[in-house]
């Protein structure tokens, strides 16, 4: 049986006040008429989804994990190219030199990263665990996951070290999220 489309509806009801008609082919002088009803706003599986305004947990595990590596590699890449140049001996090549630059640069970069992709998805388990156990998303679920990260990634140094690493980590990101209100308040954007 061949599709034959029917004519649009112009109803106004709820389902389809937010709902809009698109043609991929308009300009393409392709025979077909079959529009698609899209809609024009975010659609959710569950009504819970609508009303949170934050990433899940797994968004915000995979973005602050990356964001976490690729910002250590570049870091780490950048120490690595100046630990490079700096080894770099008068007698070598031209081929030498690139080689001690790249090794450097990849050596430091893969270590800096792998731990900052670390801290961050400590911090993501962290703070998205927080979320779930007080039920609310404030500034004080950011910082205690900031300590706690500190906390957990020193751990291993003794609980001298894990005190000032978690320290370190909640001032850290409690600077952050101070400076990320201080932008939204007085930066217009």
């Amino acid at each position: 049986m061949a599709y034959q489309p029917r004519a649009p509806d112009h109803n106004t009801d709820e389902k389809n006040s937010n709902r809009r008609l698109y043609n991929p082919y308009q300009n393409l002088n392709f025979p077909t008429q079959t529009p698609f009803n899209l809609p024009t706003s975010p659609e959710f599986l569950f009504e819970e989804e609508s009303i949170a305004q934050r990433r899940s947990w797994g968004e915000n595990l995979t973005y602050y994990t990356g964001i976490g590596y690729l910002a250590g590699a570049t870091g780490g890449a950048a120490k690595g190219l100046a630990a490079g140049v700096k080894s770099i001996e008068t007698t070598d090549t031209l081929k030498l030199k690139i080689n001690r630059i790249l090794n450097g640069s990849g050596h430091a970069g893969r270590q800096i990263g792998n731990r900052c992709g670390v801290i961050g998805l400590m911090y993501a388990g962290l703070e998205s665990g927080m979320v779930v156990v007080r039920d609310t998303d404030d500034v004080i679920n950011s910082v205690v996951a900031g300590l706690g990260t500190g906390v957990l990634y020193k751990a291993a140094s003794g609980p001298r070290s894990a005190a000032v690493a978690g320290a370190i980590g909640g001032v850290v990101v409690g600077l952050a999220v101070a400076g990320k209100q201080a932008l939204k308040r007085y930066v217009p954007i």
